[in-house]
């Protein structure tokens, strides 16, 4: 999502050495709920992903389905950067990946506004997409977008849930409503200051405090920002128990995450589309937070991660 909407020019150097190592796939997995009947037998499929976190766990999601199915999987997983793993799909030297909804239609179809409604906004990258080479699969309903939030000591002195009721603390209250940010979230128009104009928010600069993305995190935990801006999927809102805003009046563009596979690979194995639907149907934001909290919060590999939950919930054996 957001992590891949950057510096999309210098990331293409990425796009030609971020595959030049891989190795197989090789988890003893069966069929269950899934791959039924090994559809994909005879396959030889190269699964990628980028390089943070979730994007690691749900690329092992993809390669671990395909193994179960009967292909071969080369594991090409955590490509630095964003537009080198869409390049590895787009030219048919990766066969899939799960890419981000708003991402795409930002980043790499150059639109400069989001649709609001995530349904549209998936509909949209996948029909300007037919002619890139890129198949775009369902969506999940998680969502990797921006979002503030809280600690639960400072949520029990002001109760918010909404950045309508945010703007209006800041307003009513002001010295209640600090803020900790990304420099690059304070001084975008997608970011605070778009945030402050659709909401009607009031937080002067001095309390507005800018810091690195993982500091946020402890210092919105602490205390010491009334409200910390984070990914709606981080595992650290659930090990902080940090309590999120809802983005009431949809300000931020939807990232969700869904398959993309090549469109020739897609043609010649259709099976594949039926094998990841039931994947990402189980997908949203509480299971990411989860995952991510797994590997980030207790250090486990993402790629046991994604067996173990594979596994779980029933869909390989």
């Amino acid at each position: 999502m957001r992590q891949a909407a950057l510096l999309a020019g210098t990331l293409l150097l990425t796009a030609g050495c971020g595959l030049s190592s891989g190795s197989p796939m090789v988890d003893d997995v069966s069929p269950g709920s899934i791959g039924q009947g090994k559809p994909l037998r005879g396959a030889r499929l190269t699964v990628t992903s980028k390089s943070f976190t979730e994007n690691l766990i749900l690329g092992a999601m993809i390669g671990i389905a395909f193994r179960a199915a009967g292909a071969d999987v080369l594991d090409r997983t955590g490509i630095q950067g964003s537009v080198g793993s869409r390049e590895a799909v787009r030219r048919g030297d990766a066969d899939a990946m799960y890419e981000y909804t708003g991402t795409a239609w930002i980043t790499y179809l150059g639109n400069s506004r989001p649709i609001a409604d995530p349904r549209r906004q998936w509909r949209a990258v996948r029909d300007a997409d037919a002619g890139n080479g890129v198949a775009w699969l369902p969506p999940s309903r998680l969502d990797n977008t921006y979002a503030l939030a809280e600690n639960r000591a400072n949520h029990r002195r002001h109760p918010t849930r909404t950045l309508t009721q945010v703007a209006a603390l800041s307003r009513s209250h002001p010295d209640a409503v600090t803020l900790c940010v990304e420099g690059e979230f304070a001084n975008r128009a997608d970011g605070l200051r778009g945030l402050e104009r659709a909401y009607g928010m009031d937080v002067p600069a001095s309390r507005v405090t800018q810091m690195d993305t993982g500091i946020i995190y402890t210092q919105a935990a602490k205390g010491s920002c009334a409200y910390g801006e984070v990914y709606t999927t981080d595992g650290r809102i659930t090990s902080m128990d940090l309590v999120v805003m809802d983005d009431d009046k949809g300000f931020f563009p939807h990232y969700n995450a869904a398959p993309v596979v090549n469109s020739a690979t897609l043609r010649r194995w259709p099976a594949i589309a039926g094998l990841l639907g039931p994947i990402t149907e189980r997908l949203d934001n509480a299971v990411a937070r989860r995952l991510n909290a797994e590997v980030d919060v207790d250090g486990r590999d993402p790629h046991q991660v994604a067996l173990a939950w594979m596994k779980d919930q029933g869909f390989v054996t």
